[in-house]
């Protein structure tokens, strides 16, 4: 259980990662600003209180016991960078290098970025993925855990629902999927462009553990995660949230999908956040 302190400290963290965000995307003027917001309690949560950190990347004598995360929406690695940056891969000096010429932080994440497992950003693969360090963790009595982050809108791809029926049969409780379930994508609502209907339903008949959790409420993702380590299936935490949380004129709004604002929208929206 996570005292009071703790959940002000996370939520203090969360807005700074939100300015981050908003910073980073107009200072490159190309990036994903709604669904960055939208998962930004879940992987700040993640990040500071439920996973095994190895910030001496490939040099530490315990580098293989590191838990692992794949960020299988990778369009959203302006939450990623800054959450990073929050426990020490690198630099917060570095953000303002988000997408430039050269970088090591690009607009999706690259394997050369200190705490990147893996390239990702074609949507879909992440969970097999994934799928594939589990299994090889546990060929190995590996201790650590995998974490993965989708976005709803992905699990559309087929991709993805191999590689459930893959973790239920090779009994992966050692993975522990994440669905912001933020119900937009791209081109609008969810259940309009391919509806995913009853998911957690779906998820369970697939065999896995599924839990719901309200997606901005740090208490709930911290006892989820907690809850999930402990199961003896996988698990897929389905947290409920708001695209573009944080910032009201982009929330619930699909248009903020991939678009950067400009000077007085940037302007706004850092105001909101102070």
């Amino acid at each position: 259980m996570l005292s009071t302190d703790e959940i002000k400290e996370l939520e203090i963290l969360c807005k700074e990662n939100r300015r981050n965000i908003i910073e980073m995307v107009y200072s490159a003027q190309s990036g994903h600003i709604g669904g960055s917001l939208s998962a930004c309690e879940l992987l700040t949560v993640l990040f500071h209180k439920c996973m095994h950190h190895e910030l001496r990347w490939k040099e530490s004598e315990n580098f293989e016991t590191r838990d692992r995360f794949v960020l299988s929406k990778g369009h959203v690695s302006p939450l990623l960078y800054s959450v990073m940056s929050q426990i020490g891969y690198f630099d917060k000096k570095e953000l303002k290098s988000f997408r430039k010429l050269g970088t090591r932080l690009q607009g999706h994440p690259t394997a050369y970025t200190p705490g990147v497992e893996v390239g990702t950003g074609s949507l879909g693969q992440g969970l097999s993925f994934a799928c594939g360090i589990a299994m090889a963790l546990k060929l190995d009595n590996n201790p650590a855990n995998v974490f993965v982050l989708l976005g709803d809108g992905e699990i559309q791809e087929g991709n993805v629902w191999e590689a459930l029926m893959q973790g239920a049969h090779r009994n992966l409780n050692n993975l522990v999927a994440i669905v912001d379930r933020n119900m937009l994508q791209i081109d609008g609502n969810t259940e309009n462009v391919m509806a995913l209907g009853d998911l957690s339903a779906k998820l369970k008949s697939f065999g896995w553990n599924v839990i719901e959790i309200d997606g901005h409420n740090i208490p709930d993702i911290y006892d989820a995660f907690q809850s999930a380590k402990q199961s003896d299936k996988p698990t897929v935490i389905v947290a409920k949230t708001v695209k573009g949380k944080g910032v009201s004129f982009m929330e619930n709004n699909p248009g903020w999908h991939g678009t950067a604002p400009k000077e007085p929208d940037y302007l706004k929206a850092i105001e909101e956040l102070k």
